[in-house]
């Protein structure tokens, strides 16, 4: 009797210790290795589960960076230098595209660029491999004797002007395909004022009657490259009073991320993260954030700031801390 009463009683205390094991990888204390999705031992072989791939990002490219830079002087702020470092140095290959300067001249005739004149900053900057890009003609830029240098490129920069104008040159043709391309390579593209916004999803001042107005009448004006997707980039925010002009786009498009960049200031954008760099701030409109009756519907990034677009966080401050727990984006 004694001994079928201990032997009960160790069949009851291993029930309990199996179950409460499959209950504490549930509910706490230390998890088991099956609770935390930790890898055990698995057999190798033809049959064995194999690791999933990286997760797509939802806003920035899968592949290679985007240098994303709010107009005005850039010297001295570092953003050159770092599109080129991102490029691979000074001996990679640069393409520059000066079409938003504007593609017809005032008397209607069409614009020429002269590409000693394009690329003359870049190469008192040590790039070695420089090249200009420019047609006002789609037909051209959809042809594979125009779009083939883009295919040995590691960095693309677009100049500023009016946004529209690199959208009537390149939208959807093999030129834009072979844009995406290169950060498809690893490569990098960059773009300051109008080269920032055609980066973006939705194309902000994109009406041909004036940069004033925010939102294009313009069905073919709509829509940027998306190199960054579901976002809307604008630019020279703190010298033209811009910090507000974002606001009516992100209410009647409340899916996308509104960026406002300041002069002499950039994100460096890759896969969902970017961080802020150059002179000054960056505001983000999110929508996704409770405000305060009292607070606009934006907050204000610093230099060195990382943020996360998909989980819209602030991830680390510029002075290297972490953001505190349950504190809000902004106030720095």
């Amino acid at each position: 009797m004694r001994r079928r009463f201990v032997s009960g009683v160790v069949v009851a205390i291993a029930l309990a210790a199996g179950f409460g094991g499959l209950l504490l990888g549930q509910t706490g204390g230390q998890p088991s290795k099956q609770a935390t999705g930790q890898a055990t031992a698995k057999p190798s072989g033809r049959g064995a589960a194999q690791p999933s791939a990286q997760e797509a990002p939802e806003y920035g490219p899968a592949k290679g960076t985007l240098v994303i830079v709010g107009g005005g002087s850039l010297e001295g702020t570092g953003i050159y230098e770092k599109f080129i470092q991102l490029a691979g140095g000074s001996d990679a290959s640069f393409v520059i595209v000066p079409t938003a300067g504007g593609n017809k001249n005032p008397d209607g005739t069409v614009r020429a660029y002269k590409e000693e004149q394009v690329v003359a900053g870049w190469l008192k900057r040590g790039v070695k491999n420089v090249r200009m890009l420019h047609t006002h003609d789609p037909k051209v830029a959809d042809t594979e004797e125009f779009a083939k240098i883009l295919r040995t490129a590691n960095a693309v920069w677009f100049d500023g002007g009016r946004q529209w104008n690199i959208v009537d040159s390149y939208m959807n043709t093999l030129t834009f395909k072979e844009f995406h391309k290169v950060l498809e390579r690893g490569g990098v593209i960059g773009g300051s004022s109008a080269g920032a916004t055609i980066q973006g999803d939705y194309l902000v001042r994109g009406a041909v009657a004036g940069a004033q107005i925010m939102m294009t009448p313009e069905k073919e004006h709509e829509h940027g490259f998306a190199f960054l997707r579901r976002s809307a980039i604008d630019q020279h925010i703190n010298t033209r009073n811009r910090w507000d002009d974002l606001i009516e786009v992100i209410k009647k498009l409340p899916n996308l991320l509104g960026i406002g960049l300041s002069e002499g200031t950039a994100i460096i954008v890759t896969r969902d993260t970017f961080e802020v760099t150059g002179k000054w701030k960056v505001a983000v409109h999110d929508n996704t954030r409770l405000y305060q009756p009292w607070e606009k519907p934006y907050f204000v990034l610093s230099i060195g700031d990382v943020y996360d677009m998909k989980a819209r966080k602030i991830v680390k401050l510029g002075t290297g801390a972490a953001p505190a727990r349950g504190a809000g984006p902004g106030g720095h």
